[in-house]
């Protein structure tokens, strides 16, 4: 079963892609019907302790692994900038992430540089044309996507964002991505300046339906199903201490649903 293909053909048309953060989530999204899975870095980091870009290439390549082997269905990785800064750090990460079992994943034009957040233009290219071409020197399918950082470091450029998404395009990536869009106009511009399948952040309000008039193929949760764990965790906290009561537990799984589901692995 060539993952990869599968992961490509969904493409074909608007899908929801959940972003898990460990094994059990990874699960019981996998259970619920989603196709396809992808990780998430902030959701990982979180998970660990740590801050957004906390986590260090290798160790996301291991926790991709895990990630990739714990479902049967086709798993993407958000893999951030990937190995370094370099061209060739790019096709790297691409062969590094073949390795691990996923069916594709997204390198980005943020440099995790907080004074210089996003690579130069012709360098961003670069980067992308490296990943693609190991992208395609692989024996399996592998869905590489290329993102454009800018709404996401203080820089709402929609033509420098749509200048480089349409220059990845040309580079080889196989999805376009710029998270960070907040109006479904936006959206729309993106979607229709390119040919290739556009991958879009939710934010309130955004729809499967609108999302899909829009021209979205992809629709991502990126680190929200994170965030919304941790918000229903803190309030069950502050609930205790400021109520002494426990009717969030109410609200949870059942506990033998959570050890059936499991149990069945």
């Amino acid at each position: 079963m060539d993952k990869g293909r599968i992961f490509r053909d969904l493409h074909a048309s608007t899908f929801v892609i959940p972003n898990p953060w460990d094994i059990g989530t990874a699960r019981l999204l996998e259970s619920s019907g989603h196709k396809a899975l992808a990780t998430t870095s902030a959701g990982y980091a979180f998970s660990r302790g740590l801050p957004d870009g906390g986590v260090g290439f290798e160790a996301m390549i291991h926790h991709c692994r895990e990630m990739a082997a714990a479902v049967g269905v086709p798993v993407s990785a958000d893999l951030e900038k990937g190995k370094g800064d370099s061209a060739a750090s790019a096709g790297e990460t691409i062969f590094a992430a073949e390795a691990a079992g996923l069916a594709g994943c997204s390198i980005e034009d943020h440099t995790g540089d907080p004074d210089k957040p996003i690579y130069e233009f012709s360098h961003a290219v670069e980067r992308v044309a490296a990943a693609a071409e190991a992208a395609r020197a692989l024996k399996r399918d592998f869905v590489f996507s290329a993102r454009a950082e800018n709404f996401l470091w203080n820089r709402p450029d929609i033509d420098d964002t749509i200048r480089r998404l349409q220059a990845f395009e040309k580079a080889g990536a196989d999805v376009l991505y710029a998270p960070g869009l907040t109006d479904i106009d936006t959206v729309r511009a993106i979607c229709s300046a390119v040919s290739k399948p556009v991958n879009v952040l939710v934010v309130p309000g955004f729809t499967v339906a609108n999302l899909a008039e829009a021209g979205a193929k992809r629709i991502s949760l990126g680190s929200k199903l994170t965030t919304y764990s941790f918000g229903m965790l803190q309030k069950a906290s502050r609930e205790m201490l400021e109520e002494g009561t426990f009717d969030f537990a109410r609200e949870g799984m059942p506990f033998a649903k959570l050890q059936g589901m499991f149990t069945k692995i």
